[in-house]
């Protein structure tokens, strides 16, 4: 198994690449399917946030989905220790859900998972999941559009599996997302799963006109 470490505007001493090492490396007991781990730092220059001002997302690659978790905290030590806490936690979940896959349970069908569930957000054109952030992007009519395309920083293309909804509803959860982009192979169209108040879920597809 591979680990990285990589810092975002910020110099990552060695002997805290040790220790990410030495920290991460029992995760690959949790699922021997693990084949590479990114831990990247990040520090919050607000002062405001002195509290947390140390971040840490570590992404978790392996046969199976992606997983990531990150948190914050007053020093690297401190929130790589919480980051680590949440990733053993969704290979767990996950993991758990391989072994109701191939025993004999069966997950839930998708008018199941999606019963009830109102359609009642704004679909925003051509949207797409970042990786580690989330950017809204407005409907603007033709006239109106002038320079404003120039304020899009991030423009991904990914490259997508047909999944049903239930699953897309579990991999959003790995990835600590509040809303997951895939395929849906019931209907062929691109949906969006997203997180409401509460416990509940609502899905959002894309359809021609």
């Amino acid at each position: 198994m591979d680990i990285v470490v990589k810092g975002r505007n910020v110099e990552v001493p060695d002997h805290f690449r040790t220790h990410v090492s030495d920290k991460l490396a029992p995760s690959e007991r949790l699922d021997s399917r693990v084949i590479r781990l990114d831990v990247e730092l990040a520090h919050e220059k607000n002062p405001r946030q002195s509290a947390n001002c140390q971040r840490v997302e570590i992404t978790c690659y392996s046969k199976g989905p992606v997983i990531r978790a990150e948190a914050s905290a007053s020093d690297f030590y401190a929130a790589l220790d919480a980051a680590t806490l949440k990733l053993e936690a969704r290979l767990r979940k996950a993991h758990d859900r391989r072994r109701i896959h191939h025993g004999r349970h069966t997950p839930p069908s998708v008018a199941e998972a999606t019963a009830g569930l109102p359609a009642d957000l704004p679909v925003a054109q051509n949207g797409s999941a970042a990786d580690s952030a989330y950017d809204t992007v407005a409907v603007l009519e033709p006239e109106s559009r002038d320079d404003t395309e120039l304020l899009i920083v991030r423009d991904k293309t990914h490259t997508a599996t047909p999944m049903a909804t239930a699953d897309a509803l579990h991999e959003m959860e790995l990835v600590g997302h509040d809303f997951f982009l895939f395929l849906d192979a019931a209907s062929g169209l691109p949906s969006v799963v997203y997180r409401r108040h509460g416990y509940d879920y609502g899905v959002l597809r894309l359809a021609a006109g």
